[in-house]
């Protein structure tokens, strides 16, 4: 019986974490972590939105005396689109402001990452098709394109 709850628990977080990879929007960047960052934080600001915090995660790690791969998060958002995803579901307020990854990965290559805004609106009981969550779509995929361009 114990087997039998522990391999089910196991197939339950499996199963949550398939859930949550598939809610990732990944790109490759041919930039390194720092710079685009610093290439998202530019476009961030050039469409009016406010960058709210940089952290380093690396040196995060550093200060421990532990090593991780170059890892970044941008929080970045605007109230004119935060404020009408809170009105359609108070609890994305926990998600927001957006936040996108940027990390070396094993193969040296620079991943750029952020939760799709329709599975942000679906966590918190939203309709994804809503218009604020469709605007926050496209503003990521603009500004992460930015970030990522040659």
């Amino acid at each position: 019986m114990k087997k039998t709850l522990i391999a089910a628990a196991v197939a339950v977080v499996s199963m949550s974490g398939i859930a949550k990879a598939e809610s990732m929007i990944t790109k490759t960047s041919p930039h390194s972590v720092t710079e685009t960052i610093d290439r998202l934080a530019a476009a961030v600001e050039g469409a009016g939105a406010k960058v709210f915090a940089r952290v380093d995660h690396a040196a995060g790690a550093a200060s421990v005396d532990m090593e991780l791969r170059p890892t970044q998060m941008l929080m970045f958002g605007n109230p004119k689109l935060g404020t009408p995803a809170m009105l359609a579901a108070q609890t994305t307020g926990l998600d927001l402001p957006l936040r996108v990854l940027a990390y070396q990965a094993e193969d040296g290559s620079v991943v750029v990452t952020y939760q799709d805004p329709a599975a942000l609106a679906k966590n918190h009981g939203a309709d994804a098709d809503a218009k604020v969550f469709k605007m926050m779509t496209g503003a990521l995929n603009k500004l992460t394109d930015k970030a990522i361009s040659e």
